[in-house]
């Protein structure tokens, strides 16, 4: 199997994109090679604890109201055309994502971390939900079938926290500057959402690597 190493934000709706583009891929090719990690980034590492009103923080990040709504119109056409729901209207408040980071990250301990982030993804960008509320992110816990009680006492600590901050200041000092971030076999490195048929181009390419290494093991060991 190929690490295939994704950076991301949950609030990131290129991010979003570029997960449904990938998963759209892999949908097509069941026998990829990939073995996926999620890693935290955080777009807005300054953001206060309990967030901020979504609206002020449009504004102030785009330079008044008429910024905004030219960024996310781009944003939101990208997204509908690719077929992909979103309502960024329903979203009240642009939360501090380090605890969303954290259920990933023990999500990923777990084997449930493809369903946490599909799940925090789906709630923030659909639903509008404040996936920087702990009870939220319980519930979401919950439904991809983690013991919520587990999390909601870790959530309550400062477990892991330190881990993630200095996990996203080494993505940093590695150069990393957006996100998504995907990272193929720990060489190659590719920025910002990719179409299907780019991961569908690659994913067939790294087959017939593979295919090539064991003809040759094969051949060496006869």
């Amino acid at each position: 199997m190929i690490k295939l190493d994704i950076l991301s934000d949950p609030i990131c709706p290129w991010c979003y994109i570029g997960k449904m583009a990938l998963d759209q891929a892999l949908g097509n090719a069941p026998d990829h090679p990939f073995t996926i990690e999620w890693h935290p980034f955080q777009l807005n590492p300054d953001m206060p604890p309990e967030g901020m009103d979504r609206t002020a923080y449009l504004q102030a990040k785009f330079g008044g109201p008429e910024g905004a709504r030219e960024v996310y119109g781009r944003i939101e056409d990208t997204a509908k055309s690719a077929g992909l729901p979103v309502d960024f209207r329903a979203i009240q408040r642009t939360p501090n994502t380090l605890d969303a980071h954290r259920l990933i990250h023990w999500a990923g301990v777990e084997g449930r971390q493809i369903a946490v982030v599909s799940k925090l993804f789906e709630g923030y960008f659909t639903q509008g939900r404040d996936i920087g509320d702990r009870e939220v992110l319980v519930e979401i816990a919950q439904a991809a079938e983690m013991d919520g009680e587990m999390v909601r006492r870790l959530l309550a600590s400062d477990a892991d926290a330190d881990d993630i901050l200095a996990r996203d200041a080494h993505a940093r000092e590695r150069g990393v500057t957006g996100v998504p971030t995907f990272v193929v076999a720990n060489q190659h490195v590719l920025s910002g959402a990719q179409p299907p048929e780019l991961w569908e181009k690659v994913i067939a390419e790294l087959r017939e690597q593979i295919a090539d290494q064991n003809g040759r093991n094969s051949s060496s060991s006869s």
